[in-house]
């Protein structure tokens, strides 16, 4: 039964790759309950499985077994399209390497989550907000190579605010960044969780970041070792 505090509610995912005729597990039994508003990172070697398990939680893709389910709805079962609408609307994703289009406009970068999910209307005015929050107010028109990487990074953050979502999945989000502006990213980040109580999932090696959240998972050999 669903628990209607929980934001995430994983019960023994496993998932298994197929690498010709060998079946590889990435992850066995993983279960993993995230309340609303909660702040966590998730630490481990590389192929230790994080990554497999952010794809899960972000609905990049279905487990083998086991149930997932994001804000009381069961997930895990659901078909490619209707994985897709959940991703566009109830999640945001920050990655390492920003994922801006080059061409666009920081506006029309945020604007771009909105177009996917299908907002109409206020699109404009909800992306000028966005990143008046993450203090680019006045870089809105500048492209990305116009743009410091901490600054691409702030766009990239408002771009994943913009829908409202459930849970913003971080995946290294200071990775490619200087100390100083991968802290500038870090407190943003923080800032808005608390002030919109936005759950905050870091996948990430970082242990400062680790420091800074409310709970750390370790996961190694697609088990989760320490559950906080």
């Amino acid at each position: 039964m669903a628990d209607p505090e929980l934001v995430i509610q994983a019960d023994d995912l496993t998932k298994t790759y197929l690498m010709g005729k060998v079946e590889v597990p990435a992850l066995c039994g993983v279960s993993l309950a995230v309340a609303s508003g909660e702040v966590l990172s998730i630490m481990g070697p590389s192929g230790s499985g994080k990554s497999t398990l952010m794809n899960l939680l972000g609905c990049l893709d279905r487990p083998t077994s086991g149930s997932y389910r994001l804000e009381g709805r069961l997930v895990s079962d659901l078909k490619d399209d209707d994985l897709a609408v959940i991703r566009g609307r109830r999640i945001g994703f920050i990655f390492q390497s920003f994922n801006l289009l080059s061409r666009q406009s920081a506006l029309s970068n945020v604007e771009l989550p909105m177009r996917y999910a299908g907002a109409n209307g206020s699109r404009r005015q909800r992306a000028i907000e966005a990143l008046e929050a993450v203090g680019l107010g006045d870089r809105m028109s500048h492209r990305p190579n116009e743009l410091s990487g901490g600054q691409q990074q702030r766009v990239a953050i408002a771009r994943a605010l913009v829908n409202k979502p459930a849970i913003i999945l971080a995946d290294e989000p200071t990775g490619n960044l200087d100390s100083k502006s991968g802290e500038e990213v870090l407190r943003i980040l923080l800032r808005l969780n608390q002030e919109r109580q936005t759950t905050l999932i870091f996948v990430t090696h970082d242990p400062e970041i680790a420091r800074r959240t409310q709970r750390v998972i370790h996961i190694r050999d697609g088990r989760i070792e320490d559950n906080g």
